[in-house]
């Protein structure tokens, strides 16, 4: 085992997967206080106000990410039969 420390540290690469303007130019994942979070990092577009960032960033947890994406069950249907109720014959 490792004894190197990720706590608050991360990393963001280009993003391959990238298929609209609309998602990240950027993608990586950052450690913060024990928690895993996901990075999405946009950059400044051509002809924008230069006072502007030339990174935008946005941090989302990842247990909460994975949690939202996961199936949950089905509710079961009601069959209306109950086994404490008396059988009437």
């Amino acid at each position: 085992m490792s004894d190197f420390d990720n706590n608050n540290r991360g990393a963001i690469w280009g993003n391959t997967k990238k298929t609209t303007d609309n998602h990240p130019d950027l993608t990586g994942s950052i450690m913060v206080d024990g928690k895993d979070y996901w990075l999405s990092g946009w950059k400044r577009k051509e002809g924008a106000n230069p006072k502007s960032p030339a990174l935008s960033l946005s941090v989302t947890l990842k247990d909460v990410q994975q949690t939202q994406s996961q199936p949950t069950a089905a509710p079961k249907a009601d069959s209306g039969f109950d086994e404490a109720d008396d059988i009437p014959f």
